[in-house]
């Protein structure tokens, strides 16, 4: 595509599109996406839609990174406005000298005219009604185009493009022909009418060996199949129902009994939110694995039965994957406010162990691991994911399994054992660790059996409305709880030992962000301790790392700091020690964010703020 020029701003950049949803835009920004990836150079894309079926602005943003930061970035580097509801906006968030790619088929309105930066008119839709007859070609075509313009433009290597319509046209070979031609057209006008390739610009790089491009949802679809479950049961809520989809459609490969071909499996979809959790109590009470798959509003919905799977003791798992709230709040965009609901969901007292995942490759491993939890513990156990990592696709590790691994199934007693026995209690403590036994149904003609109920009861799951009762089983609950913190996965923590009187606490998706502001800070010689959270509850390194720090900003996607909340109710921390950086615009949290909240702190200086 020809030599960059000098001053190249080379795999450094954000582009983002500006379509209308419903026009078939996104599979071309998908594939625009895909072409920088399989040119080996890190890329992360943000698909940000609205709630409705079609008609509103949608915007698709995609960040380069030669430094491999995956993280959303703030400032537009190259905006393709093909959106006129939107243009207004779209002008304005282009960073200064930065290019503004519009279709010239119409004259541009002088509002949307700025000093700063460059223009790249291309006749888009006068190009696609000149070679295409069909309406809706024209219209799908036009966004081919505007992607062969960026290929010129970004020197993106055309042999990528033929590879990948090859892949996804295979089996509709026709289809390739008039692709590589609308992707022609936009190159060729790009070149006959601009310097190529800009000052913005992809160089082939191998930085991302065998990683693979996937969304969280996928891999939590995967993840339970792996993880042997069987039963399914939700009710469709966006951003989560794509996990139920991504379960049945491996299930329905993998799962399949290879002499009946009958499925070994099976899927419900439910009346509502509440009969889901139900079905998913009811399945992991007969000793099945069991899951559902929600967002907060579900949930909220979900609280009564998640109260008798803790109390009654009952595996269960639920992939809770956040957006934005109260009510129906903002249902396409992301957030981490779900985290107090689902910590203490549920009236009464009660604790549920929740995982943060931060990557696809980690979605797939805390799925997996979640089904081992709920039955090794005996009660519910919520992944905690969010949209942006639920929905959107991300470079990820490959998924890894040993096809050695068994599965932890916990305390559940066999026939032979419970011919051992001479009496069972199901709710006795007999290791002292909280953790009961329990049986499943049909295990032994004669021994094992017992009542499962919300209501209070003794040591042998006989009705009781003695207090003394009702206290025991409740301290042994707490002691299964502290027995939970060495069961879950650990933090990680970023450094051997402290080097700074400050802490930076972090979970899921905002580790990309706190990831790359830590690298920033660290250049201008501001030494921050990092620990990434991983679980709750909280384990011993947790309040050790807390403890050890003056003082400690917790970053998290809410207003309300959910997690400094859970910090203080849960280890006691003194309120003036936790700072909170927070970010609640339903746009995943930047770096840029974090970095002007920890040095209005830190540093109040103007000259230290321009670190940024």
């Amino acid at each position: 595509m020809g030599g960059r020029p000098g001053n190249s701003k080379v795999n450094d950049f954000v582009v983002r599109f500006a379509n209308v949803n419903g026009t078939g835009s996104a599979s071309a920004n998908f594939l625009f996406t895909k072409s920088i990836f399989r040119m080996g150079i890190p890329v992360t894309p943000k698909n940000i839609f609205p709630s409705n079926i079609q008609g509103l602005p949608t915007w698709y943003e995609v960040r380069v990174s030669e430094k491999g930061y995956l993280g959303r970035r703030e400032g537009i580097d190259l905006i393709v406005a093909v959106n006129p509801q939107s243009m207004k906006g779209d002008v304005a968030s282009v960073k200064p000298g930065g290019y503004f790619l519009y279709d010239s088929s119409k004259i541009l309105h002088a509002e949307y005219i700025r000093e700063d930066i460059n223009y790249l008119g291309i006749p888009l839709m006068e190009m696609c009604n000149k070679e295409f007859s069909d309406p809706r070609q024209r219209q799908l075509f036009k966004n081919i185009v505007y992607v062969g313009a960026l290929t010129a433009l970004l020197n993106i290597e055309v042999g990528v493009f033929e590879q990948l319509f090859a892949e996804q046209f295979k089996g509709k070979e026709k289809l390739i022909a008039p692709n590589m031609k609308a992707l022609k057209m936009g190159i060729d006008y790009v070149q006959a009418n601009f310097k190529c390739p800009l000052d913005i610009c992809v160089e082939r790089r191998d930085m991302l060996k065998d990683a693979i491009m996937i969304d969280g949802n996928s891999a939590c679809g995967l993840g339970a199949v792996y993880a042997g479950a069987t039963v399914v049961a939700w009710y469709p809520i966006t951003p989560s129902t794509s996990v139920a989809e991504a379960f049945d459609s491996y299930a329905s490969e993998y799962r399949i009994d290879p002499i009946t071909g009958k499925k070994n499996y099976a899927i419900v979809q439910a009346e509502d939110e509440l009969a889901a959790m139900g079905m998913v109590i009811g399945a992991g009470w007969n000793g099945a694995r069991s899951f559902t798959a929600t967002s907060g509003p579900g949930v909220s919905l979900m609280n009564e039965f998640l109260g008798l799977a803790y109390f009654a003791e009952v595996p269960a798992v639920l992939i809770d994957v956040q957006r934005t709230g109260p009510s129906t709040g903002m249902p396409t965009r992301t957030q981490q406010s779900d985290i107090m609901e689902a910590a203490y969901a549920s009236h009464g007292d009660t604790k549920h162990v929740l995982l943060f995942p931060s990557t696809p490759k980690e979605c797939f491993d805390m799925t997996a691991d979640a089904f081992d939890l709920a039955e090794e513990l005996q009660t519910p156990v919520m992944l905690m994911t969010d949209l942006d990592l639920g929905m959107n696709d991300h470079v990820s590790p490959p998924f890894e399994w040993d096809d050695k691994r068994v599965y932890k199934r916990g305390k559940v007693l066999n026939a032979q054992e419970l011919d051992k026995a001479e009496k069972f209690g199901r709710y006795l403590d007999k290791d002292g660790d909280g953790i009961p036994y329990r049986t499943l149904p049909g295990t032994h003609p004669t021994k094992g059996a017992f009542v499962t109920r919300g209501t209070s009861r003794d040591e042998y799951a006989v009705y009781t409305e003695d207090g003394d009762a009702y206290q025991r089983n409740m301290d042994r609950l707490i002691k299964k709880w502290h027995t939970a913190k060495d069961m879950v996965p650990g933090p990680q923590v970023y450094q051997n030992k402290n080097e700074s009187s400050t802490g930076l606490i972090f979970f899921g998706t905002s580790t990309y962000a706190a990831e790359e502001a830590m690298d920033i800070l660290k250049e201008k010689k501001i030494k921050v301790d990092a620990l990434r959270l991983k679980s709750f509850p909280f384990n011993q390194t947790v309040e050790a790392f807390v403890n050890s720090h003056d003082r400690v900003f917790v970053v998290e996607q809410n207003r309300d700091a959910q997690l400094k909340s859970l910090m203080m109710i849960e280890m006691g921390t003194d309120p003036n020690k936790l700072i909170s950086v927070l970010n609640y615009n339903g746009m995943p949290i930047t770096a840029d964010n974090i970095i002007t909240q920890v040095l209005s702190v830190l540093s109040p200086s103007p000259q230290l703020k321009k670190v940024i």
